[in-house]
């Protein structure tokens, strides 16, 4: 059972980027720990040094957005950094399994506070949603239930408007950034062991490598995660969703960036991205694993939402079969401390969170340049890299000042999940709008309509206003 505690009015002012992201949070765990692995080959030929003074040497497990997000603010650090990847093609082809990917004013700001170069072909090749009409609607009228404004909040802070991006176009741009020499590909981490003075991974293959800090951004079934904290099933949320890219052009398409259709145990998400095509997300409660029947995906969602509004049926309708996809949704509980000594976790591997909200890449790309800065506050403290105490005090500043911010958006997104498809079509609430204060705490179990309400159309609008601020002059959120 979660619980969001205290959702107040979020005092904020943008301040650049000097302690982007500081939130106070439950003081970190610390444990001992050994993780070993037999055989003594190192290859070290690979994102060697470059110069003959010691550099911080950062290995990276994971060649996502968040691996590569973290090189390249690590590489523009002067630090020396390895990437290593399992398989670059999946990695840049999981834009077809995943969708675009929506990054808020926040993300994109922190983008080009590590790279103006790659944050500005980012926002080229991205589709802006943030200027138009947002939010929620009723799956079955189509009416508007409640809107977002993304792009008021952005304007007043100087910050880019929210827009989506092929995955596949995010990471090639990043890729090219970060550079093919310190992304080794065919490199899948397996194992870790940490001494006194470095931190050496194995990789499946057998190869070796020595750095000074080991950042696992391998994602939800993260490697490093197991090996740090012990294997732990991830959570089934009880929805599969299935998703489509169309080339089509719906009449709305100047005026609405995207809409999340809701209905009782199911809901769809409609956005726009770009280039004729639309996005869509069609989420649905049911079983693990339930197996789609004889006549395919498309009949299965065609039967699931035939009475719901046009904009749905025309969108499964324009969708060829053999592009519709589908994956059950998963994530884990939130952990208070996300590494031990010289390793640490970043994004999916840390904090993965269901999609409803949009907020998975977001809060990677902020945990990239809150960690990258911890480490250059360390490099700059001149201390010895050998001391491993000074490196792991940075990992944990890192940690401690992250966890509040994702700890809210990962509840929020676990009450989205039972909120959101808790909606019935044309319920009368029967009552005004009260302040957000009013919300001191709210259990998820099963929602009562006085609850949806509120957080449909008082919570969520003021959330995503807090999100695209970013946080407070003194790096808290209070």
């Amino acid at each position: 059972m979660a619980t969001l505690h205290s959702f107040t009015s979020f005092h904020y002012q943008y301040k650049n980027f000097d302690g982007f992201l500081h939130f106070r949070s439950k003081k970190s765990l610390t444990r001992r720990y050994a993780v070993r692995s037999e055989g003594s080959h190192h290859d070290q030929d690979s994102c060697k040094e470059g110069d003959e003074k010691k550099r911080l040497r950062i290995l990276i497990a994971g060649g996502g957005i968040g691996g590569l997000v973290l090189a390249l603010a690590a590489k523009n650090r002067g630090f020396d950094v390895c990437v290593f990847e399992k398989d670059l093609s999946a990695v840049r082809g999981e834009g077809r399994h995943r969708g675009p990917i929506q990054l808020l004013s926040s993300a994109l700001a922190v983008l080009q506070a590590i790279d103006e170069n790659a944050a500005r072909q980012i926002m080229e090749a991205g589709c802006v949603t943030g200027d138009r009409i947002n939010g929620l609607a009723d799956g079955l009228s189509g009416d508007w239930f409640t809107k977002f404004d993304l792009s008021t909040p952005a304007l007043k802070k100087g910050l880019p408007v929210t827009r989506v991006i092929c995955r596949m176009a995010l990471q090639d741009i990043l890729l090219e950034a970060v550079g093919l020499d310190i992304v080794i590909n065919k490199s899948k981490v397996v194992d870790f062991m940490e001494e006194s003075t470095k931190v050496t991974v194995f990789l499946e293959d057998g190869r070796q490598y020595d750095g000074d800090v080991l950042v696992g951004a391998d994602g939800i079934w993260s490697k490093v995660r197991s090996k740090l904290f012990g294997k732990e099933d991830a959570k089934y949320s009880d929805y599969t969703c299935y998703s489509g890219l169309t080339s089509f052009v719906p009449p709305y398409i100047d005026s609405v960036g995207y809409r999340v259709f809701l209905g009782l145990n199911q809901y769809f998400v409609a956005s726009d991205v770009g280039h004729g095509r639309m996005q869509w997300y069609a989420f649905y409660k049911q079983p693990l694993s339930s197996p789609d029947p004889p006549a395919g995906k498309k009949k299965r969602l065609q039967e699931l939402f035939h009475d719901w509004c046009g904009e749905v049926t025309e969108l499964i309708s324009e969708t060829p079969e053999d592009v519709i996809l589908r994956r059950d949704i998963f994530d884990r509980d939130m952990i208070h401390t996300w590494g031990i000594g010289r390793v640490t976790l970043l994004g999916d591997a840390a904090h993965p969170m269901q999609p409803n909200l949009g907020q998975g890449g977001c809060m990677a790309i902020e945990d990239c340049y809150q960690l990258a800065l911890e480490l250059e506050k360390f490099v700059n403290s001149r201390l010895d890299f050998q001391r491993s105490g000074g490196i792991s005090s940075a990992l944990r500043r890192y940690e401690k000042k992250r966890m509040f911010r994702v700890s809210t958006v990962h509840a929020a997104s676990r009450m989205a999940s039972k909120v959101l498809t808790a909606y019935q079509p044309y319920i009368e609430f029967g009552f005004g709008s009260s302040p957000l204060s009013s919300i001191s705490t709210i259990r998820i179990t099963k929602p009562s309509v006085h609850v949806v309400r509120m957080f449909l159309q008082i919570f969520l609008p003021q959330f995503m206003t807090w999100m695209i601020a970013g946080n407070g002059e003194d790096g808290s959120c209070i």
